[in-house]
């Protein structure tokens, strides 16, 4: 189904000289060979430019968020962007839509999330460590960790929920500022924190069952 998702979706965005990648857990439990529940593609076309060609969801447009149904399946879009100031522990103050996925990695938070798959399944990694950081299990923030946490404190609670999903290595430092920083969870918005807890249990009875 994962395949079959991603080329019917890449077709209709490449006829229109448009770029379609997978991204995050897509690609992570690709090239894993996992079962992929999850699907989240970014795009060089903007929201509007795909409302014309595909019947998705704009409710998150001004941050460049899509949500498609596949025969029912959610699917994820986002066009690659660039961010600027983090103004409330969460959403950055500006966004610029781009085209460069070098620019869009910039914003990510871990290698292991920043795997760019292309449309001939081809592997594009930027930070040159993300695949390898992945098959070797290791949990590493993008840039300076204690910047990427104060720019968005969810990524604690993300940290551990992939700690755990993909029994990920997170070394005694970035252990440390995860524990020091955890107070500033306390300046999200509750529903999102909600949210990724949901995540996490979800994704710990799926791991379980299959145990």
């Amino acid at each position: 189904m994962s395949v079959e998702i991603f080329d019917f979706l890449k077709k209709l965005f490449n006829e229109r000289d448009f770029r379609l990648y997978m991204i995050g857990s897509t690609s992570r439990d690709f090239l894993l060979g996992k079962e992929i529940s999850d699907f989240d593609f970014v795009t060089d076309a903007k929201p509007y430019e795909v409302k014309e060609f595909l019947d998705v969801d704009l409710t998150f447009s001004k941050y460049g968020a899509m949500s498609y149904k596949y025969n029912g399946t959610k699917i994820d879009i986002v066009t690659l962007r660039k961010e600027r100031i983090y103004s409330d522990f969460r959403h950055p103050a500006e966004i610029e839509f781009i085209n460069d996925i070098k620019v869009d990695y910039l914003r990510r938070d871990f290698t292991i999330n920043a795997i760019y798959i292309n449309e001939k399944y081809e592997i594009e990694d930027i930070s040159k460590q993300g695949y390898e950081d992945l098959i070797n299990k290791k949990l590493i923030f993008i840039g300076d960790p204690l910047t990427r946490i104060k720019e968005d404190p969810l990524r604690i609670l993300r940290a551990y929920r992939f700690a755990y999903q993909y029994d990920l290595k997170i070394d005694e430092n970035t252990k440390k500022l995860l524990e020091d920083n955890y107070y500033l969870i306390e300046n999200l918005n509750k529903f999102k924190v909600d949210e990724e807890n949901k995540k996490f249990l979800k994704m710990k009875e799926r791991k379980n069952g299959t145990n």
